[in-house]
């Protein structure tokens, strides 16, 4: 007979699976929400729909995303409690802008070497985010691939479902001339970006200097920097909302792409969007990446948040009123332009005034 070979014994570990579930139960079970049905460790994660009977005619909003090659920059730290996060953040505030809430997210970790401890953290992240966001981890996927990756390298995705009611869903065919962009401040890069910031930041430069306190970065090091968790948007928006019916037309996740690429995404064809340079704050970290890489200001722009997550387009009767209930919730808020009549693009005034903001 054949000498038997187990799954083990292929680069599997079964028993290490069981045990990375085991630790990380506490974590998801502190993201439930009452309207979770069951536990993990089935065929499907449940979840009640009961909340939607309110509502005149409800639709559900998906969303799917990754954390890119961020996860190259937790790697070289050795920190992976906070990419969980970044994914976690990618696929709500995307879905926020439509005016949705996040029910439910499910996650898929792929890894080459599977350890209990690593996914604990990793898992941590994610429901830190899910609390973050208001949102139950209700399931996922732990798959080891030996063999197809490294040891210590993983990849994360996420998959989230919302609920938003037609009737008062954000949309921009509502955007009109003369409202006004509400800009909220991101944490940094964000998760986007990425492959550019690691090569202008990272490569060629020893350990030493990547890992040494930088002034220009706030006292913290280049990885530190870097590995900013992405910022969660939604219980600040969601709460504006509520407290300011129908002022809040349409709003932007600026993510891939920068400015210029996504706030487009919140027009229709027949207004503009006018964003004004040098009227918010940009993140240390992004100013650095940008002198690395020599970037101009039509680059940059397109190519990073520049210091903004989200921008809203608001009725101008509304702005003031809405702006202050998102700075109660502790945003960083800025008013960076207007819409105007146009085709469906986003145009920049005040150009060279990029980082030339002053509080």
């Amino acid at each position: 007979m054949a000498e038997q070979i187990t799954y083990a014994q292929a680069g599997v570990d079964i028993e290490e699976g069981a045990r990375a579930v085991d630790a990380i139960k506490d974590a998801v079970h502190s993201t439930y929400r009452s309207e979770v049905v069951g536990d993990i460790g089935g065929f499907g994660g449940l979840f009640s729909v009961g909340a939607a009977k309110s509502m005149v005619d409800p639709l559900l909003v998906s969303g799917t995303d990754g954390v890119g090659t961020k996860l190259k920059v937790a790697q070289r730290l050795g920190k992976h409690d906070t990419v969980g996060i970044d994914l976690v953040a990618m696929c709500v505030n995307d879905i926020l802008a439509t005016g949705a809430e996040p029910l439910f997210f499910l996650d898929y970790v792929a890894v080459g070497k599977l350890s209990s401890e690593a996914m604990a953290e990793i898992v941590g992240g994610i429901a830190e985010g899910c609390r973050q966001a208001g949102c139950a981890l209700i399931g996922g996927e732990m798959a080891e691939h030996p063999g197809v990756m490294d040891p210590d390298d993983y990849d994360l995705s996420g998959f989230c479902v919302g609920i938003v009611d037609r009737v008062s869903m954000l949309n921009p065919e509502t955007v009109r001339p003369g409202d006004v962009l509400v800009a909220l401040g991101s944490s940094g890069l964000h998760s986007n970006g990425y492959s550019l910031a690691r090569k202008v930041c990272l490569e060629g430069r020893s350990e030493e200097e990547i890992r040494e306190a930088v002034d220009e970065l706030g006292g913290v090091s280049v990885l530190e920097a870097l590995l900013t968790p992405t910022r969660i948007y939604v219980k600040p928006i969601l709460n504006v909302l509520k407290a300011v019916p129908e002022a809040v037309h349409s709003l932007a996740h600026i993510t891939g792409g920068g400015i210029t690429e996504n706030l487009n995404r919140a027009l229709n064809d027949r207004v503009d969007a006018v964003v004004e340079e040098g009227t918010w704050s940009v993140p240390p970290i992004i100013r650095y990446a940008c002198e690395a890489a020599g970037l101009d200001e039509e680059e940059a722009l397109k190519t990073f948040n520049m210091g903004l997550g989200m921008i809203l387009c608001v009725d101008a009767a509304s702005v003031d009123l809405v702006e202050a209930e998102l700075r109660a919730s502790g945003e960083a808020v800025y008013r960076v332009g207007q819409v105007v009549e146009g085709g469906g693009v986003v145009r920049y005034d005040n150009g060279g005034a990029l980082f030339d903001y002053e509080r």
